[in-house]
């Protein structure tokens, strides 16, 4: 038991020190994304206020209730599930704050590194707004039509048929072949297209920003940030997020889903209740009352919140201990209600 104690220590040593530099490199990022959104401020361009949001609050950062479901259980073979010392476990208090606390700060899972790095550092941060376009200069006095009395300064015409015309006023209008024209307002800052079916794409350049804003025919907004992450809002008020290591978060009506590069799952409903699913087959899922983990042999290791550990074979065994980690029954599994420790 000793033994087993003194790698849990070990382990726990490695697991704060990996901790210790996911967290500095998130408030790194976090001072980045800072410096971005004073940036936008500091342009005079107002934030929109989110349109047609949900009105149910999803998590701005994830919080510190560490996923001891991942710290909870280690990295800990089903096998030796009956030699593991007592893991801690977070009180059922941290279970009950907000969903925005919910997810964890510290998780240590080693072979999930991209997992620990991303639910540490605001995977699914929901920015206030996406910046609000001014209206491109000239596009509102001058809708896409040559024939209102500008003069046309220079025209050409391309092979494929596609004709260019530069107008006196700075902007730039591509008609081509099949009726689709593209306006490019003189600062380069703003391309209006209007398909030849009805719909208009528009993209706005920030350029002090570095930030892209694309509105899509369909109401789909896109932001693109300098560092290739990407923001899309749909017009449920659902809301994707890709990351630049591949990390996507999905928000939609109170329910968030993250998919990391490794194939790991997160989902968090709106109550806070969190399902982890692992490339390796494993399943995780928190409740306020208890954390369990699920092997792919079949074996199930519950914690519960008053530190009670209960451990289930595929063969009926089950072995429960106290929160001293003092075995208090092991045998064959019968009646589960009878032996359950929470």
């Amino acid at each position: 038991m000793s033994t087993f104690r003194g790698t849990f220590r070990s382990h726990a040593a490695r697991c704060s020190a990996a901790h210790s530099e996911l967290q500095r490199q998130v408030d790194a990022l976090t001072k980045q994304n800072l410096e971005l959104r004073d940036e936008l401020r500091a342009s005079g361009v107002p934030l929109l206020e989110a349109r047609r949001r949900s009105t149910v609050s999803l998590p701005t950062t994830l919080g510190p209730d560490p996923l001891g479901s991942v710290s909870t259980f280690g990295n800990i073979s089903p096998l030796l599930a009956d030699e593991e010392t007592r893991a801690e476990f977070v009180s059922c208090k941290s279970h009950s704050a907000p969903l925005q606390q919910r997810l964890p700060s510290t998780p240590v899972v080693p072979s999930t590194p991209v997992l620990q790095q991303r639910l540490t550092s605001t995977p699914v941060t929901s920015p206030k707004g996406l910046p609000e376009k001014p209206a491109p200069s000239g596009e509102a006095a001058h809708p896409m039509d040559t024939t209102r009395g500008e003069e046309e300064v220079e025209e050409k015409q391309y092979p494929d048929g596609k004709v260019e015309q530069t107008l006196s006023d700075g902007r730039t209008i591509v008609t081509f072949p099949n009726g689709t024209k593209k306006e490019i307002s003189a600062d380069r800052k703003t391309i209006t297209t209007r398909f030849y079916n009805g719909d208009v794409k528009k993209i706005y350049y920030y350029a002090e920003a570095q930030t892209t804003h694309t509105t899509y025919p369909n109401g789909v907004e896109v932001v693109q940030f300098p560092n290739k992450q990407t923001e899309k809002f749909h017009p449920d008020g659902s809301k994707e997020t890709v990351f630049p290591d591949g990390t996507v978060t999905q928000l939609k009506g109170g329910r968030e889903e993250i998919v990391f590069p490794d194939g790991t799952v997160v989902i968090v409903k709106r109550n806070g209740d969190k399902t982890i699913l692992f490339s390796n087959g494993q399943k995780e899922i928190h409740t306020a009352q208890f954390k369990r983990r699920e092997f792919p042999d079949g074996t199930v290791k519950t914690v519960y919140c008053n530190g009670c550990q209960e451990t289930k074979y595929a063969t009926g065994r089950i072995k429960v201990k106290d929160e001293t980690g003092s075995v208090i029954l092991d045998g064959k599994w019968s009646h589960p209600q009878t032996h359950r420790c929470a």
